[in-house]
Formats: C-alpha cells, sequence, structure tokens
C-alpha cells in the first residue's frame, strides 16, 4: 500500500519526518522556492492559489503523484492520535505512515472530525461567514450538471456539522473521482462569479466552498468513511473566535 500525504504550506515551517508526507509549496507560481516541493510543475493550477488556497495541491497530487493513496494536510495542521495541550505533545501524536496502513485496510477514506456549530446550519453558518455567492452558484450548477446530487447537497446545507478544513486521504480510484466532480463544478463558478472588489480572505471563495461540497460527495456516494482527531499546531484564541463566531450570527457578515 503506498500512501502518500501532502503538507500544504506557503512558507519554512516545521515538517514531520515520516516518509508518508510530502511537504509541497502551494501557489508556488511566481514565489522563490522556500524548499518544498513546489505545485508549479507539471500539470497545475497553481496561479489560481489566491483564491483555491490548498486546493491547488490537491490538484497538483491529482495530475503529478502516483500512489495507492493521497490526501492532504496542512502544515499547521494535522491528523493525530489525540488531542493533548501542548505543541510538542501534538507533534508527536501526528500518524505515522504504519497507522495510516492500519486504518486504510479498514475504510478507504478518513476525514477530519466533525466541526459542530450547533445554533446553525453549515449553508446559514457559511452565509454568516462569506458571499453568499459561492455556494449559491455550486447549487445551480449541480442542478444543471449532476441533479442527482441535489438531495444530498440539500442534506449537508441543513446540517449543523460538517468535515472541514479539505483535508481527507482517500483511495486512488475515489480520489481521482472527487478531483473530477469537484473541478468541474469550481472552475464553472469561476466562469460565473464576479468577484471583483471581495478583500483577499473573500476571494478565497473556492477554498471555502470545497470544504462543504466534500461531505455532498461523501453522502450521495455513500462512501465508507472513518473520522479523525485533527490537532492544530499553535495556540489558539477560543475567546476571540467564539466572538467572531457570535458576532456574525447576531450582526452578519
Amino acid at each position: 500500500m503506498s500512501i502518500k500525504i501532502i503538507i500544504a504550506a506557503h512558507k519554512k515551517y516545521w515538517m514531520p519526518t515520516d516518509p508518508v508526507y510530502l511537504p509541497v509549496h502551494v501557489g508556488a507560481e511566481g514565489k522563490d522556492s522556500i524548499g518544498y516541493t513546489p505545485d508549479n510543475t507539471g500539470d497545475n493550477i497553481s496561479a489560481k492559489n489566491p483564491h483555491f488556497c490548498e486546493l491547488t495541491g490537491l490538484y497538483w497530487a491529482w495530475k503529478n503523484l502516483d500512489a495507492d493513496y493521497l490526501g492532504l494536510v496542512h502544515y499547521r495542521r494535522y491528523f493525530t492520535r489525540k488531542e493533548v495541550r501542548d505543541i510538542e505533545g501534538k507533534k508527536k501524536q501526528i500518524l505515522t505512515e504504519k497507522e495510516w496502513q492500519a486504518l486504510l485496510a479498514q475504510h478507504p477514506v478518513i476525514v477530519p472530525d466533525k466541526r459542530k456549530y450547533y445554533i446553525e446550519t453549515n449553508r446559514s453558518h457559511y452565509n454568516h461567514a462569506h458571499h453568499s455567492e459561492g455556494l449559491d452558484l455550486a447549487e445551480t450548477i449541480i442542478k444543471e450538471q449532476c441533479p442527482e446530487y441535489l438531495p444530498a447537497f440539500e442534506k449537508v446545507m441543513n446540517r449543523t456539522w460538517a468535515h472541514m478544513f479539505n483535508m481527507f486521504v482517500m483511495r486512488r480510484d475515489l480520489y481521482d473521482a472527487y478531483m473530477q466532480w469537484l473541478f468541474d463544478i469550481l472552475f464553472e463558478i469561476e466562469k460565473r462569479v464576479d468577484i471583483t472588489g471581495w478583500d483577499t480572505y473573500e476571494s478565497r471563495i473556492y477554498g471555502f466552498v470545497s470544504e462543504l461540497l466534500l461531505d455532498v460527495w461523501l453522502e450521495h456516494n455513500h462512501i465508507d468513511y472513518a473520522e479523525q482527531n485533527v490537532s492544530f499546531m499553535e495556540k489558539q484564541d477560543w475567546i476571540k473566535k467564539g466572538g467572531a463566531f457570535l458576532k456574525r450570527k447576531l450582526f452578519g457578515r
């Protein structure tokens, strides 16, 4: 079983040394080398990184890597055995190649533990946090191009939890199928949406939309998946994050 999990990064950072991981410089086009594999070789969309975020890494892996299983983590966010408090402890909890082999022998797809919103649905959370056009267009395009996915789309939008971060590891045939479906939708959104005047954060529209489309694809295709803990490798200000969440809920984006 060959497994390759890219680590999406845009700057030098601490990296695990286990051979299952491949640090990839996402958005490398036009940038100086940071010593990681760049995503602007072969068939790539590296130049779209300001709007597609880590998806340029997923696309590059799809088109340029040969492995039985492919996946993505972030330079500050990894699949781990369990959650611990200190950063050095978190590093030691990152899954190894041997552990990935055991997990993937049981399930063809591994995704992050559910992110729960409790007081609002995925759709209302998205609309409070972002411009609604991206998700609205995704729904329109699904209706036009693959209407069989519409029930799953509606089901996922009405949930109060999702598997976020565009993090997952998939068996190759499933990875290929998901990438084809996802980018067909995203490239069509790109043709129709006008993001002129959007700030840098909101311009990452395709990264935000794709986070919710993963669950739509999993739901429609009845994919067997397992959830795994995800750890963030830096301290987080939960009071600030919670306050921002409530502010968006009460007053909108």
